[in-house]
């Protein structure tokens, strides 16, 4: 996981995979048209990429569950099958969750994705909370569409509630892997993370987030995230708004509305948003960041806006689904992001993860309906 080059982070799930969409048909050439399609076809390649690829491979014939491509590939290809009406699971989301349903099966038996003895003090904690979490949330997101919560998902959040911190200034939160890559694996990254565990549980089916046998759990994990949104960067607080739209009480209506202005305020002119609005990102290498409109920022804030309650109908968001609609690659299927932490190729297989988040976020954000 340490390869990411970047969000969310991350569910809303449910209502992800049974809306409709303006889909373009295969013979429709209209530029005003998107290619669900083709965003369903570049998504799994690159998930079968990643699944193949030696620096994602973990312990027990496992791989690392990726912040860029895998964690926005498990809520998006869902949506995405329901969209194009397909019965069955595509191979490499089959693959993907057979992979997270192991590790979480043999949780004590499998090693951190980084272990102390190779990468260091505290790397091990923070693999363990990391991993928990995304665990979790992918299995959250699979059983969305059945209405019941699996015992492997079950198990998934018992793994990260044991490892929920219980004092100090990350009460409620969970150690978090900090490589000082930006957004996903920095210093802030905890916050990230446990907005994250917080969209999982709100987005399990079954009423999870109402058990007895995790009040006091949720209830810590709330009092993290409230007394600590007004100090984080925007692309934070909008994950957290965004698990705000699954669980009743996390954000206060002045605090969810507040975020709202503030993603609205930083809309270019063009109808999309761009990832350098969303926090004091500084490359490593001393280049510049791109501050043009791109598929990560436009697509999860035209998301998130909407599930936060701004209709489809607003302006900026008709504006923000036709920057979408527009900047799909034909070619590729996907969006385009750019690292934010260093100049990188775009056409190598590490220049795209960012793009990988893009096409996912982009895709749920077109077939998002209110």
């Amino acid at each position: 996981m340490k390869q990411v080059t970047i969000a969310i982070g991350i569910v809303a799930v449910a209502a992800a995979l049974s809306v409709t969409v303006r889909l373009k048909a295969d013979d429709d050439a209209s530029p005003a048209r998107w290619s669900a399609r083709n965003a369903a076809a570049y998504l799994d390649g690159r998930m079968e990429w990643w699944l193949k690829w030696p620096n994602a491979a973990r312990d027990h014939d496992t791989a690392c569950v990726s912040c860029h491509t895998a964690l926005p590939y498990a809520i998006a290809r869902p949506a995405l099958r329901g969209a194009l009406s397909q019965q069955d699971v595509s191979g490499p989301e089959r693959d993907m969750l057979a992979n997270v349903v192991k590790r979480v099966r043999m949780w004590r038996d499998v090693e951190p994705f980084y272990p102390d003895q190779i990468r260091g003090l505290p790397k091990s904690s923070e693999s363990r909370g990391t991993e928990a979490i995304m665990n979790a949330f992918v299995l959250s997101a699979r059983d969305a569409s059945t209405g019941t919560l699996s015992d492997d998902a079950r198990q998934a959040f018992a793994n990260m509630w044991a490892l929920q911190f219980k004092a100090g200034d990350l009460k409620g939160a969970w150690a978090w892997l900090n490589f000082k890559y930006e957004p996903w694996e920095a210093t802030d990254s905890a916050y990230y993370g446990a907005a994250l565990a917080a969209l999982a549980v709100g987005g399990a089916p079954g009423g999870y987030a109402s058990s007895p046998e995790i009040r006091d759990q949720l209830q810590s994990l709330r009092e993290y995230l409230q007394r600590g949104i007004e100090s984080q960067r925007l692309f934070n607080r909008l994950t957290t708004l965004w698990a705000s739209t699954t669980m009743p009480n996390l954000l206060t209506e002045p605090q969810r509305q507040a975020i709202v202005d503030a993603a609205l305020a930083k809309q270019q002119a063009d109808g999309g948003w761009s990832m350098s609005a969303l926090g004091a990102w500084q490359r490593v290498d001393g280049s510049a960041i791109d501050v043009k409109s791109d598929g990560y920022a436009t697509g999860l804030l035209a998301l998130v806006l909407q599930r936060a309650g701004v209709p489809r109908t607003d302006a900026r968001i008709a504006k923000a689904i036709a920057w979408l609609e527009t900047h799909q690659d034909p070619a590729t299927g996907m969006w385009s992001a750019s690292s934010l932490n260093k100049a990188r190729d775009p056409a190598s297989e590490i220049g795209k993860f960012m793009s990988d988040a893009a096409t996912a976020y982009a895709a749920l954000a077109l077939i998002e309906r209110r």
